[in-house]
Order: C-alpha cells, then sequence, then structure tokens
C-alpha cells in the first residue's frame, strides 16, 4: 500500500516517460546501424559509413549495453522496482565508454558536426541524470 510520503509525482512519470522514450530512440539507431539499413545510410557520407561500420566490435557492444540497459531501466523505473537503478548504471558505464572511445580514439571525431559534438555531451549527462534520479527515489521509497 502506497502513502503520499511515497507516491510517485507527475515528474517522476514524466522523467519515466522521457526516458522511455529517449532510450527507445537509442535502440532504434542502435538497430538501425546494426542491420545498416537505408535510413541509417542515408544520414552519413560514404567515408562516414566506411568508419562507423568498421568500428570496434567492444564499441558496438557498448552501444547496445547502453540503450538496451537503460530501456529497461527506464521500464523499471516506471514500474518502480530498485533494479532500475542497476541497470541505469550498466548504461551509464557503456555511455561512458562510448563517450571515451568517441571523444579520444575514434577516427571519424575530425569528421563530427555541431549534431555529433552535442549529443556527445547531451548523451552522458541525460544518463547521468537518470542513474541519480533511481537511486535518489530509493530512499524517497518511490522504488521498492
Amino acid at each position: 500500500m502506497t502513502t503520499d510520503t511515497n507516491k510517485p509525482s507527475i515528474a517522476f512519470w514524466i522523467i519515466g516517460i522521457i526516458g522511455v522514450i529517449w532510450n527507445a530512440i537509442g535502440v532504434d539507431g542502435y538497430l538501425n546501424q546494426t542491420y545498416k539499413t537505408a535510413r541509417f545510410k542515408a544520414m552519413y557520407s560514404q567515408e562516414q559509413l566506411e568508419i562507423i561500420f568498421n568500428l570496434p566490435s567492444w564499441v558496438t557492444a557498448a552501444f547496445a549495453i547502453a540503450v538496451f540497459s537503460s530501456l529497461l531501466g527506464c521500464i523499471l523505473l516506471l514500474l518502480r522496482k530498485k533494479v532500475a537503478k542497476t541497470l541505469l548504471l550498466i548504461g551509464l558505464i557503456a555511455v561512458a565508454i562510448q563517450t571515451i572511445y568517441n571523444l579520444l580514439i575514434n577516427p571519424a571525431k575530425e569528421l563530427y558536426g555541431y549534431f555529433e559534438y552535442a549529443m556527445l555531451v547531451i548523451i552522458p549527462l541525460f544518463s547521468l541524470f537518470l542513474y541519480w534520479y533511481a537511486k535518489k527515489c530509493i530512499p524517497d521509497g518511490i522504488l521498492k
């Protein structure tokens, strides 16, 4: 039985739903990249595609772990399960691995535009926020 002290606020539901949508878009991006769809190929030059399709397998694995664990974490957040925090932490670590690769190692960084650099800031910050929020919800009694 929930009480007023551990009843989720409207902000909780908004954050959870935005997290699910954001990470579903990430899953879509991963699947389009992995399956080399026409829609994905249309977004990049041939030079960029050559680099993307030849990324090290550990980077692709980090991408998959980041989007799938974060999506599941956000779904479990909405279901008010404590394990959401763990999945969002796994997603955050995978995002950090990808971000470090993309900033320091990726040969395609010379081809990045403003959008790519903006996403290299936004994605880790949002991932960190989702983890922090799930962690905060546990002592508040929202996640059980």
